[in-house]
């Protein structure tokens, strides 16, 4: 029986050190940013969407995950302004595009992180937009209490085809490029 709760003991010690090790941090979503630029053969449009919530985590200074919400009705273009703007927010938020009244959050799960070299990690993770999941990679480099990182995503592969040369024939000028470009900066 002393066996035992020596065991036990050592158990419960180990998994502290084990929990202690790893750090969580929130991010601030106030001054945590996602920039997108969407390009098309005559052009391209830019803008921002929000952070709802997100975290990452940490075991001494190394990274070792993270998770992130994204609050998809922030979704703003700010490469126009007025009518304009708001014809496109409205597009961009329509079913041809996010659908953010049927999926208002997409989210960011770190699956697997690589070291690449001092500050920078190569990151496999799971984007689940539209509720459809796919793998992303990237690098990102985290250098004291921000992380920033871009990388493109396939939108064809979340079921966003609207303007798809690959899906629709004689788009000519209106062809709408199926990758979009995110740059995130991270505050923790």
């Amino acid at each position: 029986m002393k066996n035992l709760k020596t065991i036990a003991i050592a158990l419960f010690v180990a998994a502290a050190g084990i929990s202690v090790n790893a750090q969580t941090k929130k991010i601030d979503v106030k001054a945590s940013t996602i920039k997108w630029v969407g390009k098309k053969v005559t052009g391209e449009h830019s803008g921002t969407v929000n952070f709802k919530e997100g975290a990452v985590v940490f075991k001494g200074k190394k990274l070792t995950g993270g998770s992130f919400t994204v609050d998809m009705t922030s979704l703003t273009a700010t490469d126009l302004t007025g009518e304009y703007q708001g014809k496109l927010n409205g597009h961009l938020k329509a079913d041809d595009f996010f659908g953010t009244d049927k999926f208002p959050t997409a989210k960011l799960v770190f699956k697997t992180i690589g070291a690449k070299a001092t500050d920078i990690y190569t990151v496999t993770a799971d984007l689940t937009i539209k509720g459809i999941t796919k793998p992303v990679t990237f690098d990102i480099t985290v250098k004291g209490n921000t992380a920033t990182t871009a990388f493109k995503v396939d939108r064809t592969k979340y079921d966003i085809k609207y303007g798809s040369g690959n899906f629709f024939e004689g788009l000519g000028d209106k062809t709408i490029n199926d990758d979009f470009e995110l740059t995130v900066a991270l505050k923790f």
